[in-house]
């Protein structure tokens, strides 16, 4: 049975970015008879606003984007996360370099973004561990994306071994995401294309872990005027609801789908191929 999610960050309230993510996989879910789950992804304190994750959800309820199990919380489920990292002992090793000190030896190397395996074989002496990181392969991860089409992509040649756990006991986004996903059933993902680039990264760990890996598919990520993702700290504004329905033609528009009297007619007229398969596109009445 197919089984979706919406799990957005509590770093500030619904706006269209995020309702644009929000629909696509309520309406991807919808049509195929599906069930769907909203997963908050708390995990990362400093970030986080108190009373987002209420206003999101309160939010969801108003445009008629129900989900069908209780609310998952990831601050609440740390257990599962300890447990997955214990099942990578072997494929782990403790890395004692700052981000200043990786990004400087990624510059040197002429490849930027990618962890040089400073730690690889071992901390150098004076250093002690920040992180954990997991060793990766050289071996191409494939996979094909339901509007992006096919994705391939060398984790140790393009990102190197990655974080799954920092020294003070917070579990990376990568190893939580793909824990959680397994454990709710997800079989298909749908969100911002945004993400998409960490999609090899979880399918590396979903094979560790000996978890299926479900189908995905990146929505286009709205974007201002001069090219930034939408987000409380590029002025995206808050999702109105008194316009409802406005809020949702619009998204739907972004889309590619035709425009619908109600959520129920979009359902019916829900076509993944119409949406554009690009990896940004500008939002209606973008803020500059």
């Amino acid at each position: 049975m197919y089984a979706g999610r919406f799990a957005p960050s509590p770093t500030g309230p619904l706006h269209f970015g995020s309702l644009v993510a929000a629909l696509a996989s309520w309406l991807d879910a919808r049509a195929a008879s599906g069930r769907w789950q909203v997963r908050i992804e708390d995990l990362d304190p400093p970030r986080e606003q108190p009373r987002a994750a209420g206003q999101i959800l309160r939010a969801l309820e108003s445009l008629g984007l129900e989900w069908d199990r209780p609310v998952a919380y990831q601050s609440r489920r740390r257990m599962l996360y300890r447990d997955a990292l214990e099942r990578l002992t072997g494929k782990t090793y403790a890395c004692g370099c700052s981000r200043k000190e990786v990004a400087d030896s990624a510059l040197a190397m002429n490849a930027a973004g990618v962890y040089p395996g400073t730690c690889r074989n071992g901390l150098p002496a004076g250093k002690t561990s920040r992180a954990l990181r997991v060793r990766t392969t050289a071996e191409p991860i494939c996979f094909v994306d339901r509007v992006q089409g096919k994705i391939e992509q060398s984790v140790e040649r393009d990102v190197g071994d990655f974080i799954v756990c920092r020294a003070d006991g917070q579990f990376a986004y990568q190893l939580a995401v793909v824990v959680d996903d397994a454990e709710q059933g997800i079989t298909d993902v749908v969100r911002g294309a945004d993400l998409l680039d960490s999609t090899a990264r979880q399918i590396y760990l979903q094979r560790l872990l000996g978890y299926p890996t479900p189908r995905y598919l990146h929505v286009p990520v709205a974007v201002n005027a001069v090219g930034e993702k939408l987000s409380k700290q590029a002025g995206a504004r808050a999702i109105e609801l008194t316009g409802a329905k406005d809020q949702l033609r619009t998204a739907l528009a972004f889309l590619g789908q035709p425009e619908a009297a109600n959520l129920r007619e979009a359902v019916r007229s829900w076509d993944p191929g119409l949406i554009p398969a690009r990896r940004m596109v500008t939002a209606p009445d973008a803020p500059e």
